[in-house]
Formats: C-alpha cells, sequence, structure tokens
C-alpha cells in the first residue's frame, strides 16, 4: 500500500505551503517551540546586549573580566542564532508573509543595537599589549580557548578604528543589508513570473524552479529560448533598479574599506581570513588560461544537439534524449550510501537529517528560491530545497547536505567561538559530498546512457561550480574597481562588462544572445555576499585534492585521509582557513592547482567522446 504521504511535485503549478505534507516540511520546534518561545528570546537577548554593554571599560581590569566579557558575547551569539533563524526559516517559507517580514526586520534591527552595544570591546581590548594578553593566556586555561579569536583581532588591529569610529560604524550596520533586502523583494515578494505557451500549446508560469526544470528537460531549443527570454526578460525590464541595488552594494564595500584603510575592497574582503590577494587574481588569471577544455565539451555539445546555433540556453540540456525522474523518497538512502566511506557515525548522522524534519523539500507559493543550509547553533542544520526531481536536483541535496554535516560535525567539536566556519572552507564539504555521490552513481551505472549522464553531470559540475564562479568573481572584482576608481555604474556599463566576459571566456563556442547581457542581475550572492562566489573555484580545486587522497588504493592511506578531512570539518573556525586546508593536504598558493582542474575536465570530456562515439 503506498504511503498516503508521498508526494509528487506537479508541473507548470505550485503548491500552497499547507499542501504540502508535513514530512516534506522542516520541523522549526528544535529552534523555539512557538512564537511565544521566540518572544522570550528575543526579550532575553535584548537584555543581554544591555548586559554586555555595561562591561564597558573592565577588560584591562584583568584575566576574569576578559573571559566574562568573551563568554557574555557567547551567550549573545548563541541566543542570537535561534532569534534569527527562526524568524528567517519561517519567512522563507512564504516570502509573502508581512508580518512574519516584520519579525525578521526587527531582529536586524536588534543585531544593529547589538553591533552598537559591542563596538567598544575591540578597541578596548587592542589597547591592552598584546604581550599582557598573551601573559593572561598563559595563565588562564578558560581563557586560552580564545587564543586563536584573540590572535586573529590583533592581526586586523591596524584596521580597527577607535571606540567612537566603531561606534559610528555600527550605526550605518543598519543600512548594510537593505541592497540584498530590496534585490530579494524586487526578485521574490513583488516578482511577477512570466507565463509563456510553448509549442505544444502548454502554459507554464516560469517561477525559478519550474524555469529551470524547462531548460534541463524540454528538447525544443524553440521553448527553452522561449523560457529563456521570458524569464530573463523580468530582470531586463528592471535592470536600471538592478543597477542601482548593486551600485549600493559595490558603494557599501568601497565605504567599509576606506573607513577601515584597506588599499582595496578585495584587501578588505580577505585579509580578515589572511588569504593573500594574490589567490583571487591567480584564480582568474589560471582559469582564463585554462578554458580550452570547457570550450571543447561545448563544442561536442553542439555537435551531438545537432543544433544551427548554440547559446545559454542550450548549456544545461542532456545530451541523450531522456525522461529520468529522481523522486525524492528515493534519493536519501543513496546518499547515505555514498557516504559509507566517512564511516558509519557519519551516516547515522546523516540519516537523521532525513528522519527528523531538517529538510523543506518541494517548492510552494511564495517560498524563497533557490537552495541552502542554516548553520543553526544550539539545535541543528536545517535545508531548504525546492526539489524538482532532476538530476541536478539531487546534487542539489547532496551539496546542501555536506554543509549540513560540516555545520554539525563543528557545532558538535567547537566552542561557541569557533562553531562557526569561514567561507574559503565552506565549499569543500558540499562539492566533495557531491563528488562521492558521483562516485557511487557511475559505479552502480549499468547502461552507456547512464555513463554518458552521469559524465555529463560531472563536466557541467566543473563548469558550473568552477569556471562559471570564476567568471561571476571576476566581474564582480572589476566591477567594484569601477568604483574604486571613480568610474559610473549603470545598467549599460555592468551589461557591457558581462557580455564582454562571456565573450573573452567561451570565445565562439556560443552564439550571443542579446538579454544574455542582463543575466548578472540575477546572480544572488553579488547582492547578498560579495567576494563569495570565488570561494566555490578554490574549494572545488581543494576538493579534487582530497578526493585523490580519499580514492587511494592503499587502505592505510585512504584511512589517513578520511581521519584529515573530518577533522577540517571538526576544526570548525579555529585557525585560518588556509592553515586548515593545509592540514588536510591542500596548499591553495601553487598555481598548478587551476590547471589541475582544467586536466581533470580534459580527461571526463575524453572519456564523455568515447561513449559518445564522437
Amino acid at each position: 500500500m503506498p504511503d498516503l504521504d508521498t508526494f509528487r511535485p506537479s508541473q507548470g503549478t505550485l503548491p500552497s505551503r499547507d499542501a504540502v505534507p508535513a514530512r516534506y516540511r522542516w520541523d522549526l520546534s528544535a529552534i523555539c517551540r512557538d512564537w511565544d518561545d521566540w518572544s522570550d528570546a528575543y526579550r532575553d537577548l535584548q537584555s543581554k546586549i544591555e548586559a554586555f554593554a555595561a562591561l564597558r571599560g573592565t577588560l584591562a581590569l584583568g584575566v576574569d573580566h576578559l573571559l566574562a566579557a568573551f563568554r557574555a558575547m557567547d551567550a549573545m551569539g548563541g541566543l542570537s542564532y535561534r532569534v534569527w533563524y527562526f524568524a528567517s526559516l519561517h519567512y522563507d517559507q512564504d516570502q509573502r508573509d508581512n508580518a512574519i517580514d516584520a519579525k525578521r526586520q526587527e531582529v536586524q534591527i536588534l543585531f544593529a543595537r547589538q553591533q552598537q552595544a559591542g563596538s567598544w570591546f575591540n578597541p578596548e581590548l587592542l589597547a591592552i599589549p598584546i604581550e599582557t594578553v598573551r601573559e593572561w593566556i598563559d595563565a588562564n586555561a578558560e581563557l586560552a580557548v580564545y587564543r586563536f579569536a584573540i590572535e586573529s583581532l590583533f592581526h586586523e588591529q591596524e584596521h580597527v578604528l577607535d571606540e567612537r569610529g566603531e561606534r559610528l560604524m555600527s550605526f550605518a550596520g543598519r543600512f548594510n543589508s537593505v541592497p540584498h533586502d530590496s534585490y530579494a523583494a524586487l526578485t521574490t515578494a513583488d516578482a511577477k513570473f512570466p507565463s509563456i505557451t510553448l509549442e505544444g500549446g502548454e502554459q507554464v508560469t516560469l517561477s525559478y524552479g519550474q524555469y529551470r526544470v524547462l531548460l534541463e528537460t524540454n528538447r525544443r531549443q524553440e521553448d527553452r529560448a522561449t523560457a529563456y527570454r521570458a524569464f530573463h526578460r523580468t530582470y531586463a525590464d528592471n535592470q536600471n533598479t538592478y543597477a542601482a541595488l548593486y551600485n549600493g552594494v559595490l558603494q557599501r564595500d568601497w565605504f567599509h574599506a576606506r573607513a577601515r584603510g584597506y588599499e582595496t575592497t578585495l584587501d578588505a574582503a580577505l585579509h580578515g581570513n589572511n588569504i593573500p590577494t594574490t589567490v583571487v587574481e591567480n584564480l582568474i588569471a589560471g582559469t582564463r588560461q585554462g578554458m580550452e577544455p570547457l570550450r571543447r565539451y561545448h563544442r561536442l555539445r553542439r555537435r551531438v544537439l545537432g543544433v544551427e546555433t548554440y547559446r545559454l540556453f542550450d548549456v544545461s540540456l542532456p545530451l541523450l534524449e531522456q525522461d529520468v525522474r529522481y523522486p525524492y523518497d528515493e534519493v536519501g538512502g543513496r546518499i547515505v550510501d555514498s557516504v559509507a566511506l566517512l564511516g558509519e557515525a557519519y551516516q547515522q548522522q546523516v540519516r537523521q537529517a532525513f528522519d527528523k524534519g531538517w529538510i523543506d523539500v518541494f517548492e510552494n507559493v511564495g517560498k524563497r528560491s533557490g537552495a541552502y543550509s542554516a548553520p543553526v547553533y544550539g539545535a541543528h542544520p536545517y535545508m531548504l530545497l525546492n526539489y524538482n526531481e532532476t538530476l541536478d536536483a539531487v546534487f542539489t541535496l547532496a551539496h546542501e547536505m555536506g554543509h549540513s554535516m560540516h555545520t554539525l560535525l563543528s557545532h558538535q567539536t567547537q566552542p561557541f567561538v569557533y562553531a562557526g566556519y569561514t567561507i574559503f572552507v565552506a565549499e569543500v564539504p558540499s562539492t566533495l559530498s557531491e563528488a562521492l555521490f558521483l562516485d557511487l552513481m557511475l559505479e552502480r551505472a549499468r547502461s552507456r546512457e547512464e555513463r554518458v549522464t552521469l559524465l555529463q553531470h560531472a563536466i557541467d559540475s566543473i563548469a558550473s561550480t568552477f569556471y562559471t564562479q570564476v567568471l561571476f568573481a571576476d566581474f564582480e572584482l572589476q566591477a567594484h574597481r569601477l568604483v574604486e576608481q571613480d568610474h559610473p555604474v549603470t545598467a549599460e556599463v555592468l551589461n557591457t562588462l558581462y557580455a564582454t566576459l562571456l565573450r573573452e571566456y567561451y570565445g565562439d563556442v556560443l552564439d550571443e544572445e542579446e538579454v544574455s547581457r542582463v543575466t548578472w542581475a540575477r546572480i544572488p550572492h553579488f547582492f547578498s555576499t560579495p567576494y563569495y562566489v570565488y570561494q566555490y573555484a578554490t574549494c572545488f580545486a581543494s576538493t579534487a585534492k582530497i578526493m585523490q587522497g580519499l580514492r587511494a588504493a592503499d587502505p592505510g592511506a585512504r584511512s589517513a585521509r578520511v581521519d584529515e578531512y573530518l577533522s577540517l570539518l571538526r576544526a570548525g573556525g579555529s585557525d585560518y582557513p588556509m592553515h586548515l586546508l593545509a592540514r588536510a593536504g591542500v596548499d591553495l598558493s601553487q598555481p598548478d592547482t587551476v590547471l589541475a582542474v582544467a586536466a581533470e575536465l580534459d580527461v571526463l570530456v575524453g572519456r564523455l567522446e568515447v561513449e559518445l562515439g564522437d
């Protein structure tokens, strides 16, 4: 007898949230029992903020006072996770809900007050000689927990302002999220998704999820072109607004960089994690030199698809015609099997994620697009998906599971101060989770069609996680430099920049499409987390290096690499990211890392050519 709660997403329409069975919706009660509990936590955080402000002027009195201040910050931080994510995750379930949005904004306002109330801490600690602080650390084991946090703060000392300056910067915190919040409102809450009529007469409303399904499954090029142009016409029609919002991001970043004495916005973004700017610059230069394997793949696609023109709406279509769906209820077991190499304890925690209400699975009306893993300290990770039964959706699930396991192991192992991890490391476990799942699927493949599909996915993963992200990083680096050099930033300037990059990266492989010039406007990371996307590429390269060890033939060597990898996950943010990766056998200062990714892609394209008989 079938499970009465089994649910399959329909094509072309979105269900209301209530129509999705509870087993496919996350259970947020692990964060707060209900809104009354949330209100209590909110008031508790308010009290802790006020109490922390009262500690001002005490740090130099001795080790006990410094330790008390750190513990007070930990208490505020742990509570902040609960207060923020209970409201934020509720909002992402249905971004049309103004009442929930108001609560989310209340938290943002409270966080700005928290920043203001704590603006004295860094200048006051930095006023104490580092030698004195080190003596306190050496003499007190409890304070020694905070050694790296203290040392890293002194590392940034030249960019920390005096108390008055830090207080002024804290006031600016209220404005930091305005460009992204406005972008989200324009793109999701206020968006009117276009409807199109396909060649066969079917009408489709182009939510992002439905749009992706169409590009990945519809074999009529005319339908893909119609969907691509209609979907991006929304961005083109609002391009001046998007450009104004992005200019706000650029100006904000340049303001913060100059206010703190950095030479560039890139310096400001990387200095805190002790990452040389040459990592980004060499990544871009090396990727530009290593584009030929990707161009070779797209030339192969053009021949196999037999299309006269080849544009961006053709790059996601499977090379072989197929109608394979991956029902969510059949995927979980495969995800669990794929991580067997990492041990039974790791596997059991992955099973728990599927069984205990950690995942919000299907798209519904008003739900935020995309996917993420929310690192809710004091509860457990929560994953938002918009699962549509495509192979891409399956690997997205594996990707977010990697993030969630990183969060889980870090939170279980580290004290609060180091429970969070940097973006620079964050995409290693997510892409490695995908790599493990790919290995499992290739191992179980029983036909040429399966091998072609999986090889294509592996290649597309390199294209999207590495090459496309470097192109994005190139775009935002050049966009930030426009502001740094006092150049105007308009829609036409950004469109021209993006179109130029598409030509420089892909050469003559892609035929130009006018609306592609404005597709920078649909990249949420540009508006929310600048200088984030390059780390997808560096993490992908790191994953490739770690996977070499995990695939080692010698069991002893393989076991050692597993231990190193799990230690990386458990390390959280307890050291600078390049140091943590070095302990896992990865050295991102070496330029051959980028060339190794290009070489791996070249091998995969060669295998695909053999399977296709090309």
